[in-house]
């Protein structure tokens, strides 16, 4: 054997990256649109265990149109979920913040600071996937100003904001952080949905993934994508901060 098949044949492989915490999905039981019952929940979660997941911010919506969740409403139901996970002994680190829809109440919630955040003062927040807000910098600033990082959910599903990227150059200038759904990347959503998820990484501007886990059929794409190459270049092109919250 040459030396050359030698050296080839000892190439050391590139490391592959893990992820293992999680900061967006809906696995609280019945107060929003993702788990109905504890028993979904306790799969749900196995699931991410069997995934090699060691921490779960699970993040219930707060939309008050729609999902009229308090902080203290949320963090009851985490600790039932909690006595539930430690009942069939499910070793997994939970914790809870949520998914603010954009709107007047959410407003009112940063000028009282009853803001469920994670990793100290990061806040998530989802806006109408088809049209612009009239206070989305407003709400930026006043997010900016109580001393919270805005995180906006999934920027690769709003449509509105497909045909003109610098409207997601300019969030990020104003240090807007961004979080990509992974299955977004497998074309969950749409094509057009999974077009934009690509292009926020590769051009480096994704900082945090996560699942947006509703159901026990979403784990089924997010098993095959965490194992993907596509997930790797993610990893390789982005700076990635979900395990610095371990």
């Amino acid at each position: 054997m040459t030396n050359f098949f030698k050296k080839l044949l000892h190439k050391p492989q590139k490391k592959r990256e893990t992820l293992y915490v999680d900061i967006h999905s809906h696995l609280i039981p019945g107060i929003d649109d993702g788990s109905k019952t504890m028993y979904e929940s306790i799969k749900l979660i196995k699931a991410f265990k069997a995934m090699g997941y060691k921490k779960l911010i699970t993040t219930p919506h707060t939309m008050w149109h729609r999902y009229k969740n308090s902080r203290e409403i949320i963090l009851e139901k985490l600790e039932y979920l909690k006595d539930a996970l430690a009942d069939h002994e499910i070793d997994i680190e939970l914790e809870a913040a949520s998914e603010y829809y954009l709107d007047e109440h959410f407003s009112a919630l940063i000028k009282r600071k009853e803001i469920l955040t994670f990793n100290g003062n990061c806040v998530l927040f989802e806006m109408s996937y088809t049209r612009a807000p009239n206070n989305l910098w407003d709400i930026i600033f006043e997010l900016e100003t109580s001393g919270y990082r805005p995180v906006l959910a999934h920027p690769e599903r709003y449509l509105f904001m497909h045909d003109d990227f610098e409207e997601y150059e300019a969030l990020k200038e104003h240090g807007v952080l961004f979080q990509l759904n992974i299955n977004s990347l497998a074309g969950q959503y749409s094509k057009n949905v999974q077009k934009v998820a690509h292009k926020l990484a590769d051009e480096g501007m994704v900082d945090f993934l996560g699942s947006d886990v509703h159901k026990l059929s979403q784990t089924e794409t997010l098993a095959k994508m965490l194992h993907s190459d596509r997930l790797q270049r993610v990893f390789e092109k982005n700076n990635i901060l979900n395990n610095t919250l371990l």
